[in-house]
């Protein structure tokens, strides 16, 4: 039996078309099988591909793991896929590589980790001049910054990757609700409130439900913390996009949701809905090893007591 008929492109295809729709259990077989039957001398080969298909199976794969947040298993598949790709000396592959582990990074809450190996990979992108990866790393970079308070840093970057992006054509859901979230932090709400819808109607439109969930839990957090707060309007997303996130396996953004409605039952005196929040939140943040994000709730519930 030849390689190629050990393994088709179209199951590198149709993975990523399960990971875009959120139907992460499907898009996780398929790379996961991609894995299994690219081994021995099959690890090196292209099979026509830009990426190393070793490589380019592990890297999907570990963004699928991170929207589940099945963050130590997506650790292991991002390292492999980096050390293959080095070993190989396949540029467009490490940089692939690289830009998923550190998106994992972003969404486990490892800012330092995440700013360090984005950073290296948006060095990687211009020195070998691949552009393929540049507006990923670019945007995750971005939100890194936001997330980690540096607005000045984050906000501009982003900003200028949706503008680019708008004028070749090309809309990107997640990075408008990156820059959304940073426009909140910043007070700009008009701005992060039409970047969130902008984000919702397109998840919306091209049935892409994880876009559809993040966003609703963007405009959660803006009705929360605008002035004054709008608390139906808030519940209302947090529970749509925590519907979502159940449906999807979505468990970080499914945390972030209950974490929302526990601080949004507080500020409404519902004081056992919140606490019921509270707890499913810091539940889930300590199993997935969430340590950033358990650090918010436990000092927001220090703050109450």
């Amino acid at each position: 039996m030849t390689s190629t008929q050990l393994w088709k492109p179209a199951s590198l295809r149709l993975g990523q078309a399960y990971l875009v729709l959120g139907d992460y259990r499907r898009a996780r077989e398929c790379f996961q099988r991609n894995i299994e039957s690219l081994q021995g001398d099959l690890i090196g080969q292209r099979f026509g591909e830009a990426g190393l298909p070793s490589v380019l199976s592990r890297l999907w794969l570990v963004q699928a793991l991170a929207e589940q947040g099945e963050f130590a298993e997506g650790i292991i598949r991002g390292e492999e896929g980096v050390r293959i790709a080095e070993t190989l000396d396949h540029p467009f592959s490490l940089i692939g590589a690289s830009s998923r582990l550190g998106y994992l990074y972003l969404r486990k809450g490892d800012l330092n980790e995440a700013v360090s190996v984005l950073e290296r990979s948006y060095r990687l992108c211009q020195v070998w001049s691949i552009p393929t990866w540049f507006f990923g790393i670019t945007s995750f970079l971005g939100y890194a910054y936001v997330l980690s308070g540096r607005l000045a840093d984050g906000l501009p970057i982003l900003e200028r990757m949706i503008e680019q992006s708008l004028a070749m054509g090309h809309r990107h859901a997640h990075a408008m609700i990156f820059l959304s979230e940073g426009c909140r932090l910043a007070n700009r709400i008009e701005d992060a409130i039409r970047l969130a819808r902008e984000a919702l109607d397109f998840g919306r439109d091209h049935a892409r439900a994880p876009d559809q969930a993040w966003a609703l839990r963007a405009l959660g957090e803006i009705a929360l913390h605008r002035d004054p707060p709008d608390p139906e309007e808030a519940e209302s997303c947090y529970l749509q996009a925590l519907s979502l996130a159940d449906e999807l396996g979505m468990r970080p953004l499914l945390a972030h949701c209950h974490l929302g409605l526990g601080k949004l039952y507080c500020r409404t005196n519902k004081w056992q809905q919140s606490q019921e929040h509270f707890t499913t939140a810091t539940t889930m943040y300590r199993d997935m090893g969430m340590t950033l994000w358990l650090e918010k709730v436990e000092a927001t519930l220090k703050g109450l007591s």
